[in-house]
């Protein structure tokens, strides 16, 4: 049975992104979803001298794992000033000092989510635009928009943004 893994680009404990990435996951059919989340792995901020002080840390390794045992990774990022969150873009460059196609050309399916209308545009198009360097193979992409108006009591309630996701994730799982 194939893996997936599902992954908000938030350490927030309500996170919206990791809320999307995970119902996105339940809706997958056939496949083992396992789901992971940044407040599992205590990274420090990135600096090449602790990198070579200390090396890299158990719960990276444990990080890198994950992402090496899966055959496909749902990621939803948040965006925090028009770019990455700083918990995410500091996994992310630590995962790349390990390997520096960090998701190893694995099928993603790629979302964003916010609380506005534009659904965190500016981090998708910063993710779209860097990922396929580091090994990204991006088969699907959508933002999201509203997530307050647009997901209710864990379900999608917007019907063209849930027929959207369907298409995707169908999409997604023919890729893997």
């Amino acid at each position: 049975m194939k893996n997936v893994i599902t992954l908000g680009g938030s350490t927030s404990k309500n996170s919206i992104n990791k809320q999307l990435a995970e119902y996105v996951g339940s809706t997958l059919k056939g496949v083992k979803v396992t789901q992971l989340d940044l407040n599992d792995y205590q990274l420090p901020v990135y600096s090449i001298d602790i990198e070579k002080e200390q090396g890299f840390s158990k719960d990276l390794k444990n990080l890198n794992e994950q992402i090496e045992s899966a055959d496909g990774i749902v990621l939803s990022l948040a965006e925090h000033n028009g770019a990455y969150s700083a918990a995410f873009k500091n996994a992310f460059d630590w995962l790349s000092r390990i390997d520096g196609k960090v998701w190893r050309n694995k099928p993603m399916l790629l979302l964003s989510t916010s609380p506005g209308v534009r659904g965190g545009q500016s981090v998708m198009d910063i993710a779209l635009s860097r990922f396929p360097f580091n090994g990204g193979n991006i088969v699907g992409s959508m933002t999201f928009p509203s997530f307050d108006q647009n997901f209710k009591d864990g379900g999608i309630v917007n019907k063209e943004l849930e027929l959207k996701l369907i298409e995707l994730s169908d999409h997604f799982l023919k890729s893997l």
